[in-house]
């Protein structure tokens, strides 16, 4: 399936966040990809440069990224998504955030042991785990990508967009009026 918000695009800005939180779904994703590699170079290899490398990444990304990821969805597009849709997006909602807590848990579980490998420490990441994770967050992205985002596209209107895009800098400490914007033709959306 060809998602709606194209993750290779430009990065999108502010202006545009259910592309940032789609763009950020390709980050994961890659990220995910990363782990996966590490966990099969680390047999052969041990804990040597490129697997501390790795799993520094990984743990920046999961530590910083990912909860900002989840806390703007869920304070800030899954409740306007429920007043634009009041009682037909529930059951959407609770699903998505019940994932948010099962990424959460597999999180928590493989965090130390991304922790040991940046420590120079052997520490094993198991198939499975890294299955486990893969899949959830698969399984995650593509209810997101083919339910909520097009479904709040539809719904929100432009002082919504715009609500949401703000919020979501302040989250990260972003003035959002001194935001970048995009650059070239997509800069008036």
């Amino acid at each position: 399936m060809t998602s709606p918000f194209p993750h290779d695009a430009a990065a999108p800005s502010f202006d545009d966040p259910l592309g940032m939180l789609s763009a950020c779904h390709g980050r994961i994703e890659r990220q995910l990809a990363t782990l996966a590699k590490l966990q099969r170079h680390l047999p052969e290899h041990g804990c040597d440069h490129d697997a501390r490398v790795a799993a520094r990444g990984i743990l920046r990304y999961f530590d910083t990224a990912a909860p900002n990821h989840h806390a703007d969805e869920e304070e800030s597009v899954f409740p306007r998504l429920a007043r634009a849709g009041p009682g037909a997006v529930d059951a959407l909602i609770a699903d998505l955030e019940r994932d948010h807590e099962t990424l959460a848990r597999n999180w928590r579980r493989l965090r130390p042991l991304l922790a040991a490998i940046c420590g120079g420490q052997r520490a094993n990441l198991s198939p499975g785990q890294v299955a486990t994770v893969t899949a959830a967050y698969a399984a995650h992205i593509a209810k997101e990508e083919r339910d909520a985002f097009p479904l709040a596209a539809r719904s929100f209107d432009a002082a919504t967009i715009a609500a949401i895009g703000r919020e979501m800098a302040l989250r990260r400490g972003v003035d959002p009026a001194r935001a970048p914007r995009p650059q070239g033709s997509d800069a008036a959306r």
